[in-house]
């Protein structure tokens, strides 16, 4: 599957990673296994890395029924920020395409950053680089 996240509790951090084709049925399938895993919890960061997507479902009807689930879940604890890092042309389309789904919602600040200091550091994290974070236990 091209999709994958990382839990790291003890920053209240979810690095989630879409690879290749990024299709909404696998994001409905990860956000489930997220939503049941043992260290979810309300208010976590998000960080989105989007570099490797090559192309993505443009189903906008099935996106903001996935997004109408993800708020839902946000909206049970404090502010949720996610940050996209779009680092290519493709990527920030896509990035901008979710970010609309985002708009109305105040409980939820979505962010797109196209290098991964600045992912980082918007985050509040001190890493430099996703492989600094890679690093760091979970």
């Amino acid at each position: 599957m091209p999709l994958s996240y990382r839990i790291f509790a003890d920053i209240g951090l979810v690095y989630v990673r879409y690879e290749g084709y990024a299709q909404i049925s696998e994001t409905m399938e990860m956000f489930g296994r997220y939503m049941a895993d043992p260290d979810f919890r309300p208010g976590q960061k998000q960080l989105v890395d989007l570099s490797p997507v090559t192309s993505f479902d443009t189903d906008y009807p099935t996106l903001l029924a996935i997004q109408a689930k993800k708020a839902e879940a946000f909206l049970q604890g404090p502010e949720t920020i996610i940050c996209y890092y779009a680092p290519t042309p493709r990527t920030r389309e896509m990035s901008n395409l979710v970010m609309r789904s985002w708009a109305e919602l105040d409980a939820i600040v979505a962010v797109v950053q196209d290098t991964e200091a600045g992912a980082l550091e918007v985050l509040g994290l001190a890493e430099k680089s996703f492989n600094d974070l890679a690093r760091r236990s979970a």
